[in-house]
């Protein structure tokens, strides 16, 4: 049976403001709505190991929606994070904060996570993707060009794979492609289908 199928007479939420999720998770041929989301607290317990990290915030961006849920509504919440030498790198904060970021990503390896959070009223359940990501060595010029064009301060790891520098920058990836966009949707269209049944 499709996903349509399954989702007939279900209501299919994503609660997020990121563009990119949206235009991803159309890519799926469902019909969904678009909660927005004004959560800004990504704190998570210290004691937490970065794997787990975008799951937990996964699960508690989903904790402020719980009292409008049925269990025909299916909600959908997400975080992704970029891990480099063992270190979270967030949002960049302003245009030195980004550049020193695809400083430190330049001629490096990192990990993109993200963590989704499926919920009904009555049962939730989350997972994670995880994509290796390699980009070559790029020079001050670069991200300059780059950080100035682009504006990336509202990304994780301070750029879009789907950006020039994504084309020019990025040398190889094992895992999922759209996991680094932020939504690792041949992995969620598979866990709809088995949330549902």
């Amino acid at each position: 049976m499709l996903l349509n199928d399954i989702l007939k007479g279900k209501r299919l939420v994503l609660a997020s403001n990121s563009p990119r999720r949206q235009e991803l998770l159309k890519g799926l041929d469902v019909d969904f709505e678009v909660w927005q989301t004004n959560h800004d607290n990504e704190s998570y317990p210290s004691d937490l190991s970065v794997d787990q990290v975008p799951m937990y915030l996964a699960k508690h961006k989903a904790s402020f929606f719980t009292d409008r849920l049925t269990n025909d509504i299916i909600l959908i919440t997400c975080d992704t994070i970029v891990i480099c030498d063992g270190a979270i790198l967030g949002k960049p904060f302003d245009y030195s904060d980004a550049f020193k970021i695809l400083q430190q990503l330049s001629g490096n390896k990192h990990t993109v996570i993200t963590g989704v959070c499926l919920s009904v009223k009555s049962k939730s359940m989350c997972f994670s993707s995880q994509t290796d990501v390699y980009f070559r060595n790029i020079t001050d010029d670069e991200i300059n060009y780059y950080v100035n064009r682009y504006s990336p301060y509202d990304k994780a790891g301070a750029y879009g794979i789907q950006e020039w520098i994504g084309f020019v920058g990025i040398e190889k990836i094992e895992g999922s492609y759209f996991n680094v966009m932020g939504l690792p949707v041949q992995r969620l269209h598979n866990e709809l289908i088995k949330f549902l049944k």
